[in-house]
């Protein structure tokens, strides 16, 4: 727990998994494609065989092997390799870009709302995701997410864990690092964030992989914060 909030100015916002839960909402919205045209797809599998492949193609735009390609036509290109992994054939190209854009449109979870808001109230709160601008600013639009500030690895062109992105957000408020806190489900991010002296907050997201996949609650002191969601956080930092 961070003793003494008084000198954090910024939350900045892991967002796919710590604060939307895109696996039901990628099933979600397969199922719905079935509707409309009688596919008979495992969408669960499919949600995860297509959020398999996330790192591996963000791994490829900062190594060099892609140009800076910016996360939904990475999503579209994923997207077309899973059509054809499932043996998926038929959709219009309409309904395939439909179906691709289920990533602006992702459900938070229950207590992200809520959360923010009491957050907002003391902190500037703003994403700082992998996800692109017009990503990330539709998402919050379609799921009321109340961003003060839409920051995202599009404004430097890398992706996490590269320096760039999270020197971001104490560059643009003209903030010392360690007044920023990373907030996050994923502790990859969170450790990239440490070693460039950002204050961390692990939130626990047990459902994002689906039941009977949840990651292990970190124990106390390898971060600053450690909460069950973000009304747990709110409570921790006095809001």
């Amino acid at each position: 727990m961070i003793n003494t909030p008084g000198n954090i100015k910024v939350l900045a916002f892991d967002v796919f998994g710590t604060v939307v839960d895109w696996r039901s909402s990628v099933i979600a919205a397969g199922e719905q494609l079935s509707k409309s045209t009688g596919l008979n797809v495992d969408w669960a599998a499919f949600a995860d065989a297509w959020r398999g492949v996330y790192r591996p193609n963000l791994n490829r735009v900062l190594n060099g092997e892609l140009p800076w390609t910016k996360l939904d036509d990475l999503h579209r290109m994923s997207l077309e390799e899973m059509l054809t992994r499932f043996k998926i054939e038929g959709l219009s190209d309409d309904e395939i870009t439909h179906f691709n854009g289920v990533w602006h449109r992702l459900k938070p979870w229950p207590d992200s709302v809520p959360g923010l808001k009491r957050l907002k109230a003391r902190f500037t709160i703003t994403t700082l995701s992998n996800g692109n601008i017009s990503l990330l600013t539709n998402m919050a639009k379609h799921s009321g997410l109340p961003w003060d500030c839409i920051l995202s690895a599009e404004n430097v062109r890398r992706y996490k864990p590269d320096p760039t992105v999270y020197r971001l957000v104490p560059e643009l408020f003209d903030l010392k690092h360690e007044q920023v806190v990373m907030v996050a489900a994923h502790e990859h991010d969170l450790q990239a964030a440490q070693k460039h002296g950002l204050r961390t907050a692990f939130v626990h997201r047990p459902l994002e992989h689906g039941p009977g996949k949840a990651s292990e609650v970190p124990p106390a002191g390898r971060y600053d914060i450690v909460a069950k969601d973000f009304l747990d956080l709110a409570d921790q930092l006095g809001v």
